[in-house]
């Protein structure tokens, strides 16, 4: 398995999954085959993508400690990346269909409404994240800097969960965020256990120094 993940070919096929969900939308858009209201389908299914990928992307290290692979960590990059785009098609699809572009408009909503502010909140972050994820980046900020600042992403999927629970809260349709809560909650929780092992087992070794 380790020798097939680290084959040549395995990055340009994960790149073009990840580029098959915006391939779709762009096909349904040109076809007009995205329902009675395509700005909503759009913005929704952007959105649902950027959660999504969110979620793969916060898998990578548990699934890479846990089945021994380390050759996933090569892929980590790029899947964040592909979140902040997604992130980036969501916020693009708010301000062109609901607000027009119009600036004004759109930092009033912003105020206004707690889950769009909760939703531009993440995007920051994530922008914030996406352009320190260069090996540049990472030699100026230093290897402790910057995996501190990266851990912004758990904070940032937060907010995404809470930007999805407010936006299905006015259906009162929760069964898919209960499924997102979940996914996300075993994910953080594994690495809060993993923390706090680690930190029990050091604790023999400090007593003893």
């Amino acid at each position: 398995m380790q020798r097939v993940l680290m084959h040549r070919a395995v990055k340009p096929l994960i790149f073009v999954l990840c580029l098959l969900p915006f391939a779709s939308l762009l096909y349904g858009a040109i076809a007009g085959d995205l329902g009675a209201n395509p700005a909503e389908t759009l913005i929704r299914s952007t959105g649902d993508w950027t959660l999504r990928l969110l979620c793969v992307t916060l898998a990578v290290t548990p699934v890479r400690v846990m089945a021994g692979l380390p050759a996933l960590a090569r892929w980590r990059r790029m899947l964040g990346l592909f979140v902040f785009c997604y992130a980036c098609m969501h916020l693009l699809c708010y301000a062109w269909f609901d607000m027009g572009f119009e600036p004004a408009d759109i930092a009033a909503d912003i105020a206004k409404r707690p889950f769009i502010l909760v939703g531009f909140a993440a995007f920051v972050g994530l922008l914030l994240l996406a352009l320190t994820s260069f090996n540049r980046a990472v030699r100026a900020l230093g290897g402790k800097r910057w995996q501190a600042l990266h851990r912004l992403v758990y904070g940032i999927a937060g907010l995404a969960l809470l930007h999805f629970f407010w936006m299905r809260a006015g259906k009162r349709d929760f069964a898919e965020v209960m499924v997102y809560a979940a996914i996300i909650g075993v994910l953080l929780g594994w690495r809060v256990w993993r923390w706090w092992r680690g930190r029990q087992a050091r604790r023999p070794a400090a007593a003893a120094a």
